[in-house]
């Protein structure tokens, strides 16, 4: 019996190093070349990228079990109780548009936006689950998009805020790749998009503070509380950070994945105020309080951003947390009340423009 055990326990590890070296999810690795350019970053250090003040993504062997323990709970409130419906777009609305800027959600933090003429795809994560293998995660709490990839329209840039899964996607970005100009990340990302095969030349690695024009368009790289990584010895090897989008007309703020932390406030005082910022607010956890925000965290750092509107956003779409799914909108709403901000919570394909006063009281759609 310990012989069959033992041998179980050395295929799987087998198939798990054939699988990891093989898999082309788990995106590339940055050559020497590329890591004599990442140190010259104030935030690189013996190998791998840092958080201001050394804060970093810890967790005991036991805490990472537990955590692991909790995705796959039978808690009846971590998901919907059906699947979440979603409000179609036409291809056709989509590629003719021409007017003021908007958005469309897609769930989670992937994002159409709409501005100056310009098709900008955020985090795009169109997949059904956020994982290396569907095996190794849950399904999407919807069972279908607001349109397919393959019926998006030419995309001017996508703009990718760090490697993780519910982020960054090799099937979507396979679907994606023909119909994109150009991909803005931070430093390291664009090492999984070169494997993936898009060529250099499409490719724009960004360091925290920098920024780069797009025709009309200024895109600026800031600098978010988090960690990286998609295989089992990565970790922080690629950058992760919050975008800023401007345009002659607006400001907008996305804040990727966040622990709240003074960078908010940073940003707020550089670049803000905004017009309208996208804020983390789901994927929280008492194990890893350093890296994602609770939703009262949320609604400060909207404040700290100056933000005239804010949505809520890192929810709807998966379980990556044992909360309620409906957690994070709720407790968002009632302190954005108490704080007065200005929140939009969007219906999943709702398309949203950008100057429009939201005076009406908001609809909980998630309630029903």
């Amino acid at each position: 019996m310990l012989y069959i055990v033992l041998s179980l326990i050395a295929l799987l590890i087998i198939i798990g190093v054939f699988f990891i070296n093989l898999s082309p999810q788990f995106g590339g690795e940055a050559t020497k070349q590329q890591q004599e350019v990442f140190s010259k970053s104030k935030h690189y250090k013996d190998g791998k990228f840092i958080n201001n003040d050394g804060v970093k993504m810890e967790m005991s062997f036991k805490d990472t079990f537990k955590a692991i323990g909790a995705l796959f709970n039978s808690d009846s409130n971590s998901r919907p109780n059906k699947n979440i419906a979603v409000q179609k777009i036409d291809s056709i609305t989509i590629a003719d548009y021409n007017s003021k800027t908007r958005f469309i959600w897609f769930g989670h933090s992937t994002f159409l936006l709409q501005i100056k003429g310009k098709n900008l795809l955020i985090d795009p994560m169109f997949g059904n689950v956020p994982a290396p293998n569907p095996l190794l995660g849950g399904n999407r709490f919807s069972n279908e998009l607001p349109i397919e990839i393959e019926k998006l329209p030419h995309i001017d840039a996508v703009l990718i805020t760090h490697d993780h899964y519910d982020h960054l996607d090799f099937e979507s970005i396979q679907k994606l790749k023909d119909k994109v100009n150009m991909f803005y990340t931070p430093l390291g990302v664009g090492i999984h998009l070169l494997k993936w095969g898009i060529e250099k030349e499409r490719i724009i690695e960004l360091d925290w503070w920098q920024e780069i024009k797009y025709d009309e368009l200024t895109i600026r790289c800031t600098p978010a509380q988090h960690f990286s990584g998609r295989g089992l010895a990565d970790r922080e090897k690629t950058l992760w950070c919050s975008w800023i989008i401007q345009s002659e007309n607006e400001n907008l703020f996305f804040s990727g994945d966040s622990g709240y932390a003074p960078h908010f406030k940073e940003i707020g005082d550089k670049y803000g105020p905004f017009d309208f910022a996208f804020m983390e607010c789901g994927q929280y956890n008492d194990l890893w309080p350093l890296v994602h925000m609770y939703p009262e965290e949320t609604a400060q750092a909207g404040l700290d951003v100056k933000a005239k509107k804010m949505m809520p956003i890192h929810w709807g779409a998966f379980k990556l947390a044992p909360h309620s799914w409906i957690d994070p909108v709720e407790r968002l709403s009632k302190k954005a009340k108490e704080l007065k901000i200005d929140l939009v919570i969007p219906k999943i394909g709702e398309s949203i423009e950008i100057e429009l006063n939201y005076t009406e009281e908001i609809d909980p759609w998630w309630r029903n």
